[in-house]
């Protein structure tokens, strides 16, 4: 058993670990398939598994929780002031992310550099490819989220700690062209089904490579590139279609929807069968449970009466404190969180991480900034009418179907990976709507639409810098 040997190394510092001894690193770990998959494995099981308190706190929710805080999604119940909710973060805020994505970041790399030293028959020419494919998958997975969290991050591409050791930032454009690179390489060698994952969607394939690269496409402006990478993922009919039957089937287990899935280990902590965003954002008991946070005004009455999506994925606790009860309304696109998960017992749901409703809102939005309007509200329609909503005109003007794409990402991308908080940003937007929120006033400037590094990284590192401002 290969895995739990993974991640023996040390993360104290940015990149600076070691060469670590029996680890992933070493060519024995790539003697054959089943050992090379098995090094794949534990990459994988810690994007998601672990204890609380340790494990890859951003890969695990952290992320949509975070993020929904500094966007106009979540707010945090209770007294006190929260530095991601009032946009008041400095220098020592911490949000985890820099070591859950650099060690994952580690784990693709040591893959890819082992698997290309190992001279061993037993490691098959197509396990090689299909594996370094889905290693630079991962790779570019993390830095994207590292790019849109930080701006300029260094760009590490071996395990060597010689060159690791004291790495600059490197520009956002580059860290990119590199993500790019790695998802074109990903495209191409990995496969078009879910043998790998044993018929689950929880191994990458072609069409996860393609999704993501149809966003990056999207974030980079090259919109001709995200409507032809986000229309061959909708034209795979046989493997993706939206569940238009019950919302709550959307984020089941290897639902018709999922691209791509994290699954959970149900025997490693109190999780259980729980997704990290169930446990995080369900309460104790599911109607009269607290919640440490909850959907805000601003997002609930962006739906339209009868969407759907508010019916389904909003539900709501009524929480008794003395003679008083307050009402708290919480994401529900996971149904099953503390109230209700079992450990070591089977899931019903796995961590959506990429999912074919993105791939319509993605075409839609590149069109429209494409100039080709007629195809716009096509997409977009498709999704409202699965939401019980009317159809949108085929006569709105370029700006009116750029905020109908903006209304739709954010009433169906709600509570998902940050993906509000990142659109924001990337469509020059955050000023303008967080500063009204009482919550965020005083607005202390766009510095704050950029975590600040950890400061125990700048520490270990002189060429290493802080974002402006912090």
């Amino acid at each position: 058993m290969l895995i739990p040997v993974l991640f023996l190394f040390s993360c104290n510092k940015l990149i600076e670990i070691p060469e670590p001894k029996d680890t992933l690193t070493t060519a024995k770990v790539f003697l054959t398939d089943a050992q090379a998959t098995s090094a794949m494995a534990g990459v994988l099981t810690k994007m998601i598994n672990g204890t609380l308190s340790e494990a890859s706190p951003s890969f695990r929710g952290k992320i949509t929780v975070l993020n929904g805080l500094s966007a106009d999604e979540l707010i945090v119940n209770g007294s006190g002031v929260d530095v991601f909710a009032s946009n008041s973060l400095n220098s020592f805020s911490t949000d985890g992310l820099w070591k859950t994505a650099y060690e994952t970041i580690y784990g693709a790399n040591a893959i890819v550099e082992g698997i290309a030293a190992s001279k061993s028959p037993a490691l098959k020419a197509k396990t090689r490819l299909e594996l370094t494919a889905e290693a630079k998958f991962i790779r570019a997975f993390s830095y994207f989220y590292l790019v849109n969290t930080y701006g300029d991050v260094p760009l590490s591409l071996t395990t060597d700690f010689n060159q690791t050791r004291s790495l600059a930032r490197t520009p956002s454009a580059t860290v990119y062209q590199q993500i790019t690179n790695d998802l074109l390489d990903a495209v191409k060698d990995l496969p078009e089904d879910y043998a790998a994952g044993g018929g689950e969607r929880i191994r990458a394939n072609k069409w996860a490579a393609k999704a993501l690269l149809a966003r990056v496409y999207l974030f980079t402006g090259n919109n001709a590139g995200a409507v032809k990478e986000s229309s061959d993922v909708i034209a795979q009919t046989a493997l993706y279609q939206l569940e238009t039957s019950d919302l709550n089937r959307v984020f089941l287990k290897n639902s018709s929807e999922a691209i791509w899935q994290l699954q959970q280990n149900s025997l490693v902590d109190n999780t259980g069968t729980a997704t990290p965003e169930g446990y995080a954002l369900l309460p104790d008991s599911l109607k009269t449970g607290a919640v440490s946070h909850s959907l805000s005004p601003f997002l609930l009455k962006a739906f339209e009466p009868g969407d759907l999506r508010r019916s389904k994925w909003v539900d709501s606790t009524d929480v008794k404190s003395g003679n008083v009860t307050s009402r708290y309304l919480f994401p529900y696109k996971y149904k099953t969180g503390k109230f209700n998960r079992s450990i070591g017992g089977v899931a019903t749901e796995y961590y959506m991480v990429l999912r074919l409703a993105e791939q319509y809102l993605i075409r839609a939005e590149a069109n429209a900034l494409a100039g080709q309007l007629g195809l716009v509200a096509n997409d977009l329609n498709i999704l409202r009418r699965r939401a019980g909503l009317g159809d949108l005109s085929n006569a709105l003007n370029s700006a009116q179907l750029l905020a109908a794409v903006a209304k739709e990402r954010q009433t169906e991308l709600f509570a998902e990976w940050g993906h509000r908080w990142m659109d924001l940003k990337r469509t020059g937007q955050a000023t303008a709507v967080l500063s009204l929120i009482p919550a965020k006033q005083p607005w202390r400037g766009d510095y704050q639409l950029l975590y600040p590094i950890p400061v125990e990284e700048i520490r270990k590192d002189q060429f290493l810098t802080q974002n402006p401002n912090y």
